[in-house]
């Protein structure tokens, strides 16, 4: 009978975990929703900007702006990565650090130095376990990120780049494609990529009120700015989508091991009970 109240401990212990991560799954399955409705609002409005900056910027205009600086040789560059605060989704962080960590080996086997910023606790604590040096540490970024928390975490970075501490900024981040695709992304924000890169699509005379200086002046920045929360944005969705599945995932397999608990269980309950009538029989017929 010990065997069999051991077993009946199991299965509860089983179904009390398949109820939380069903309650995850499903918490992760309503956040997702909003998240990718954030996305879908975000990324036509990058790409309209980078559009009307492809359109307006000439190279005369380009030699003038300090975001749009091309050095001939990176000396020093900026990583941000972005991690979520919590765990239990899958390879989500796994693979946002692995990329990052591909990054800094390129980079340093180039020969440039490279300052760390991580925003998520997950990236945090496994890059100072690392011994890496963290510049800018940020943990207190919801899953619901607005463009203030853009700003907070790349403005400084702007700042370096226009005086010439940086001469690069790269975004390390989940791109979101669906709740089932969420590959780790490297976007390099800085420099602000050329006109001829951009592509400026069909050609279009253009009234402008201010003048194109003075619009690219203002439009740069946000541009960079919103770069960071675009990227803020997809890691978020990505974090659900990977959460969602992962729970989805540990819900099925312990059904499964119920299943198998249970069949257990039922046998040895049935041998027991055979035992038992067993001996009630032969007790019977010993005292005939």
């Amino acid at each position: 009978m010990a065997r069999a109240r051991e077993l009946k401990g199991r299965i509860r212990s089983v179904q009390n975990t398949r109820k939380i991560t069903r309650t995850m799954e499903m918490v992760a399955t309503s956040k997702l929703k909003r998240a990718q409705d954030r996305v879908a609002a975000a990324r036509p409005y990058a790409e309209q900007l980078g559009a009307v900056i492809a359109r307006l910027l000439t190279p005369e205009l380009a030699a003038r702006y300090p975001l749009l600086r091309q050095p001939e040789q990176v000396r020093r560059a900026a990583v941000l990565l972005l991690t979520s605060n919590r765990g239990l989704a899958g390879a989500f962080n796994v693979n946002l650090i692995r990329e990052t960590r591909s990054l800094l080996r390129d980079l340093r086997g180039r020969g440039t130095e490279v300052e760390l910023h991580i925003a998520g606790k997950k990236g945090i604590g496994f890059f100072r376990f690392q011994g890496e040096n963290i510049r800018n540490a940020v943990s207190d970024i919801s899953d619901r990120p607005t463009a203030a928390d853009a700003e907070r975490l790349v403005n400084t970075l702007m700042e370096q780049f226009e005086s010439g501490e940086l001469d690069a900024v790269y975004v390390v981040y989940a791109q979101f494609r669906s709740a089932l695709s969420t590959p780790p992304a490297t976007l390099q924000l800085l420099p602000v990529r050329a006109p001829d890169e951009a592509g400026r699509g069909g050609e279009v005379d253009y009234i402008l009120e201010p003048s194109a200086d003075e619009i690219l002046n203002r439009i740069l920045p946000l541009y960079v700015r919103n770069g960071v929360y675009r990227a803020l944005v997809e890691t978020a969705a990505a974090e659900q989508g990977a959460r969602r599945t992962a729970m989805k995932n540990a819900t099925d397999n312990a059904g499964e091991m119920l299943q198998s608990l249970t069949r257990t269980y039922n046998r040895v309950r049935q041998a027991a009970i055979t035992q038992e009538i067993a001996e009630i029989v032969g007790g019977a017929a010993a005292l005939e």
